[in-house]
Parts: C-alpha cells; structure tokens; sequence
C-alpha cells in the first residue's frame, strides 16, 4: 500500500513538479494536499512542452491517473476553471480530476482582504502573493470558511457568506477604506462557477483509502516547501498551511501509518521568494548567474527568486521534521561551469557555531554561514543518465550533500525534461 509524501526540503521552488511527473509514471494517484494558487510546479514534457500548474497536481499530464485536490487546499474557483481551460485548450485530458468536498473556498473578501493588508503593512509586509490563501486559512480555523461542498447547497452557501461579510465588509469599509462587496453578487458567481465542477466533488478521503487497499501507488504532493510551513519554517515569513510530511496525512484524509516513503526535493543550491531571513544568499554576479542559469523566476507570481549557495543546516532540518527517506536533487546542472562550490555546512552566531537550525528567529537573522568549498566542474550534465556518466567532481557533490543532510540521494536531476534524470534507486 505504497503512499509517497513529496515534500520541498528548503523554501520551495525545489523541483516538485519534475519530481511529481517523474514518479508519477508509477502512480495511480496525485493527492495536492495544502496551499492554493500561490505556488506553481513546471512540468517539462519529453516533447519540450511545458506547463505551468498552480492548483492542480501534476499528475495531470499522466495519462491513466487520479488528480485529486485534497481537503487541505484552499481553491479559488475562478482560477481553478481558468486553469482546467487552459489545459483543455492544450489537449490536457482533465476528466481525471476530483476535488474534496471539505476543501474550502477562496472568496473575493478573502483577496481584497489579503491585499490591501499587505499594502497597509508596508515595510512589515510578509511578501504574500495577494491572493487570498492567508485570509482564507484565517476563516477556516476560526471555523467560519465556505467549503466546496458548500456549493452544493445553495442555502448553507448564502447563510454563510452573508454573515461572512458582515464583518469582513465592516473591516474593507471603515478600517481600509475600501468599497463594500454584495453578498448577492458573491454568491451567485461562486454558484455560478461551482457549477461547472460539481461533477468534480468527491468525498476523496475515502477514494484514496480504497485505492490503498487495492494496493494502488498515491503520491502526495506538497507545494511551496518545509522552511514555509507555518509551524516549522521561518515565521512570520511562511506560508498559511503545513507543507511538512505531516501535513500530507492532514490535508488528505490518509493516516500517517500509510505513508511509506518520504521524498523531500532539494535544489543543488538554495532559493526563496518573498521576505524572510537567508543566510546563505549572494547579492553579487554569481548569484545572478545562479538566477540567469537556473531561470529563477516565479512561476505563479513571476518575480525573481532571491538564491544562494547550498545549505546543509536546512538539509538535516528538513530531514528532522519531516522524517525524510530520500532525497531527489535537482538542477545539478545549474552548477556546471563554477569552481569553486561552496556549501554551508554550518552557521556561526555570535561567535558560537552550531550544525543545527537556530532556535530562534533572531538567532537565524544574525546566523553567518560557514562555508566548505567543493572543486567545480565544466562538463554539461544534461545528457547524464547514470551516475557513471557525472564528472568525478559532479560526484563528490552529490555525496558531500547526501553525507551533510543525512538521507540518501535516489534521484538526480540534470535538466527540466522528464527524462533528465539519473536513478540511484528505485523509491
């Protein structure tokens, strides 16, 4: 009963999407189990085409699997149906796709809200997409969200946004000056659009348990990464959900003793998008190389990501909180043409050294990585399909990363494609 947990091991934009669409090959089932349209995975099909997803699993672009949008994400209704049509558009097969009942709702409150907050908040913003997933995660704990299944009612929907924007249209109005929404207006769209994927709406939770029973393959896919997660990663500059390990079992309906194997994607350097602290980021031509090379620009929101070198502080964190198994490197690639190639190995805090992830947000602000430097190679690595075929040099990377973060490496990406891949291991 083979359930895989696919997790970004850093600040995200690791490389879940390649991952996802690799191992998908072997799977039934793609579960996205948290976030919403504020992270995307790039799928690079053998044929070059490639595809920018933002709410659906990659999974899609499999032929013969299950797509599921589990009760863990936030969905936008509009961008859900814009995304299924441009899909469909492109000759995407979306039959395959069921949506949990007890996802909730991204309304148009929840986005207003989103951005005229961060505007209001200036130099303290957290750097949110603006879309409407924090607010939206907001409501759902405070127990006043609008689920999917909600759709199908259209009674329980009115009641619950009409009480909704009594207060949120208090808090638009008379706190950011902002217009009012009509409660008649948000409702009849969200019913309008719901209509269009009522076919979708499952009660997942039990499709997937009945899959594992069947001894199918499910792979949960997370989106942004583990230095994100608003339990585990830098707070306050995280995201709303847990994309953790644990967060799969939460957001899918699937008990922790399913999940057989772990698979945390770690890019051969480091990333982020948004404000947040960074130690080991490079503000100089080789961080713009980094940036240039490895096309380092948001996929959903199109900004430049802030890089850096390798960090094996977060590699062991990421392997500590979310019980990783194996670990699918990305990008090697991006590396060819550096020597030297340095990875933080540790962090220096007032004149302490420590291995570990810092205790404290200030801690991690005033951390100065330690670095070891690594010979470099020249060689282009995207014709690589085993590890044989790597650079010596290329070599020795992979096994410092894999010795420093304390899992194993069982797959190696050298390029965008599907088929640029090396596998030490089948997972």
């Amino acid at each position: 009963m083979p359930a895989i947990v696919l997790i970004g091991a850093q600040w995200g934009d690791e490389g879940k999407g390649k991952a996802t669409d690799s191992l998908g090959e072997r799977a039934q089932w793609v579960v996205r189990y948290q976030g919403g349209n504020n992270a995307g995975h790039t799928v690079v099909l053998p044929d070059g085409q490639d595809f920018a997803l933002h709410l659906i699993p990659s999974g899609i672009l499999t032929p013969g699997v299950t797509n599921v949008i589990g009760n863990g994400v936030v969905v936008d209704p509009g961008v859900l149906l814009d995304e299924l049509a441009g899909l469909e558009a492109r000759g995407v097969d979306t039959e395959r796709l069921l949506i949990s009942a007890d996802a909730h709702l991204i309304m148009p409150y929840h986005v207003a809200i989103d951005r005229v907050t961060e505007r209001y908040l200036g130099k303290a913003k957290i750097g949110t997409t603006g879309r409407g997933i924090g607010p939206a995660y907001q409501d759902k704990v405070a127990r006043v969200g609008i689920r999917v299944q909600d759709l199908l009612d259209e009674k329980i929907l009115r009641q619950k946004v009409e009480a909704a924007l009594e207060f949120k249209n208090q808090v638009l109005v008379k706190v950011y000056n902002r217009r009012a929404l009509d409660a008649e207006q948000v409702v009849d769209t969200a019913l309008d659009q719901g209509a269009h994927f009522a076919h979708r709406i499952a009660d997942t939770g039990l499709l997937l348990q009945a899959a594992l029973r069947r001894g199918e393959t499910v792979l949960l896919e997370g989106s942004q990464g583990t230095l994100l997660d608003v339990d585990h990663g830098t707070y306050p500059f995280v995201t709303s959900s847990n994309p953790t390990a644990g967060g799969a079992c939460a957001g899918s309906g699937i008990g922790p003793t399913k999940i057989t194997a772990v698979v945390g994607i770690l890019k051969a350097y480091t990333t982020r998008v948004g404000s947040g602290p960074f130690p080991t980021e490079l503000h100089d031509a080789l961080g713009e190389r980094l940036r240039t090379t490895g096309g380092e620009i948001g996929v959903t929101t199109g900004r430049a990501r802030r890089v850096g070198w390798f960090d094996a502080v977060i590699g062991r964190y990421a392997v500590r909180v979310n019980g990783i198994t194996d670990f699918f490197l990305t990008k090697l690639d991006v590396l060819s043409g550096l020597d030297p190639v340095p990875l933080c190995v540790a962090y220096q805090i007032d004149g302490a050294r420590t291995e570990e992830m810092p205790m404290t947000q200030t801690d991690l602000h005033h951390a100065v990585p330690v670095y070891e430097e690594l010979p470099g190679w020249c060689e282009d690595l995207s014709q690589c399909r085993s590890l044989d075929q790597l650079p010596p040099n290329a070599r020795a990377y992979v096994a410092r990363v894999e010795d420093l973060c304390g899992a194993r490496i069982s797959t190696i990406g050298v390029g965008p494609n599907r088929h640029q891949t090396i596998e030490l291991r089948t997972i």
